[in-house]
């Protein structure tokens, strides 16, 4: 069928709700809306869906939930563990309770019991809980750092990470053979929890999970003894950092913590924020002007679903807050960590740190520094997690920190994703450490400058919406293939790796060799004078991402390779 008739089925079938079909009767006319929600089933991606609310087949909606659960409920049913289970959690945006909800009903109905949280919790609580329970695997309804209209669903197996080959793969494939929704199997609630396959988990499961948290720090009794001195400004822009993220800090002892009581209470309207994300700036304006009354020694905020830590740090020269970015904080916390395991001796055999390739290179002149391996992972959180099992497998290195550039990390290893509530924790463990020396976050970024280099990394991305945008990506990464670049940004092109192609060619010898790590469509050029660029379509909005880094004599001679290279960047991706 084509995107009308579709339309019109969802418009009159009785299977549809009588909201639905109302929403869909008042697009008649607007041919371009109509065609852009059904030209398409909402693409199941690597870790699952993303979308904007609403009715269609092209929309996040309780329809799409339910066939996207029923490829799963079929894929796990194909691998024989129905009955381990599956975990499933929610944040605060808006139908995110709902979603949940379909999804547990649709697995029970497929005969998997599932184990449904009472109420909003960080998506790392989740990763957590899908190990603790022994589930095969776990579903998480959030979209993240997305604008208000939008939700998602993500999917993790049994490991506690997101879904990796062969399982996102041949998940992919049973959603999309549900192609009926009279093959999607539902039940009522009370139904399923007379069978035992409905069951709701709270309170115990939070227990253990901070407890674990909790275990991560380092000089519990630097806090203790900071505690009155150090003053943390928190904001949990409307989602479920709120509760566990007040509970950690003062259960570890932090009693000067202020939250900004507009963004306290989960909504997922977003009143406050158009973008509830912490890499926004835009985000933070209520969060800076508490600060400032409050004389706060750092102001951190963490995305709805809590797996993103943003951070401003106040700088004592000009009095005001400043920046840091997850490739900063995170190498606060990683020197942090091996600096103070390897003086109290709790140095494991074979440590390693590992990051995504798009990461600071900086933690590899930390790493380097303290005779700790790194290693390096395609973009995604997930890849770390499964880094995490690799070295519980092979025996070959034990995990002390994994970092990305996108506001995400994880120290420890009970959770395999990224947790901005063990990242707030961890910082505030940090400053409270440098400001018993009469330092604050922002000094001890600058001493780390001066030790390992002056490092910058930036970010630009081009959005191409609609029908037409995807296929315009993929015209641009094959056109970087067929032609790649000789210079960017006046670096002279040095190696280019392909990872789709699963090579590397070194431009000065002609060698080539594999890159080593999984396939997937993303261009690396390593430049001169330490410079490099990243090149990769969005997994989960319409979005082409370039990523690059510098490395200059000081920090305004960096700030000036970097917007070199980003506007030769961006002039080249003008182009698409």
């Amino acid at each position: 069928m084509d995107y009308r008739e579709i339309y019109e089925k969802w418009r009159t079938d009785p299977y549809f709700s009588e909201e639905i079909r109302r929403e869909l009767e008042a697009l008649e006319g607007n041919e371009a809306e109509i065609e852009e929600r059904f030209y398409r089933q909402l693409s199941f991606g690597t870790g699952g869906l993303r979308g904007m609310l609403g009715a269609g087949t092209n929309r996040m909606n309780i329809y799409t939930v339910r066939q996207a659960t029923q490829g799963l409920a079929n894929y796990i049913l194909a691998v024989g563990k129905a009955v381990k289970g599956v975990a499933i959690a929610y944040d605060s945006r808006k139908m995110s309770p709902e979603f949940a909800q379909e999804a547990a009903l649709c697995l029970n109905a497929n005969g998997i019991r599932t184990y449904l949280f009472e109420s909003l919790r960080p998506t790392p609580e989740l990763s957590f809980a899908v190990r603790h329970l022994g589930c095969v695997a776990g579903i998480v309804v959030t979209a993240s750092h997305n604008p208000r209209e939008y939700n998602g669903y993500k999917v993790y197996w049994e490991d506690g990470a997101q879904i990796l080959p062969p399982h996102d793969k041949n998940i992919m494939e049973e959603v999309k053979k549900v192609s009926d929704y009279a093959q999607i199997k539902t039940m009522d609630e009370e139904t399923a929890r007379e069978r035992g396959l409905y069951s709701v988990i709270g309170s115990e499961v939070d227990d253990l999970y901070m407890e674990q948290m909790k275990r991560q720090s380092i000089h519990p009794e630097i806090i203790r003894e900071m505690a009155a001195d150090i003053r943390v400004l928190y904001t949990p822009l409307h989602g479920s950092g709120n509760l566990p993220v007040r509970r950690a800090l003062r259960e570890l002892g932090f009693t000067q913590v202020f939250v900004v009581p507009e963004q306290e209470k989960p909504d997922g309207a977003f009143p406050t924020v158009a973008y509830p994300n912490p890499e926004d700036e835009n985000a933070w304006k209520l969060a800076l002007k508490l600060a400032r009354e409050v004389d706060a020694d750092l102001v951190l905020a963490t995305d709805p679903d809590a797996d993103r830590l943003g951070a401003y740090v106040k700088d004592r020269e000009s009095g005001d807050y400043v920046s840091l970015t997850g490739n900063m904080s995170g190498t606060l916390m990683a020197d942090y960590i091996l600096r103070e395991r390897t003086k109290l001796h709790r140095m494991p055999e074979n440590p390693a740190l590992v990051e995504t390739i798009v990461t600071t290179d900086m933690v590899k002149a930390v790493a380097k520094a303290y005779g700790v391996a790194l290693l390096e992972t395609l973009t995604g959180f997930k890849y770390i997690g499964e880094q995490i099992r690799l070295f519980e497998e092979n025996h070959s290195h034990q995990f002390l920190f994994g970092m990305e550039e996108s506001y995400g990390c994880l120290a420890g290893t009970y959770a395999r994703d990224k947790d901005a509530c063990v990242a707030v924790t961890l910082l505030c463990e940090v400053a409270a450490y440098y400001k018993k020396q009469g330092k604050t976050l922002w000094d001890a970024m600058v001493e780390l400058y001066e030790r390992y280099g002056f490092y910058k990394e930036g970010l630009a991305t081009v959005t191409l919406k609609g029908i037409d945008g995807a296929r315009q990506i993929q015209e641009r990464m094959r056109h970087l293939r067929e032609a790649p670049p000789e210079t960017l940004g006046g670096y002279k092109v040095l190696a280019v790796r392909d990872y789709q192609a699963d090579r590397r060619e070194d431009r000065r010898t002609g060698a080539v060799t594999a890159t080593g790590l999984p396939t997937s469509n993303v261009l690396y050029y390593e430049l001169e004078d330490n410079a490099w660029c990243c090149v990769r379509p969005s997994g989960t909005e319409p979005k082409i991402k370039y990523y690059f880094g510098v490395k200059g004599d000081s920090v305004g001679d960096a700030q000036e390779k970097l917007e070199r290279l980003k506007r030769d960047l961006l002039e080249d991706a003008s182009k698409i």
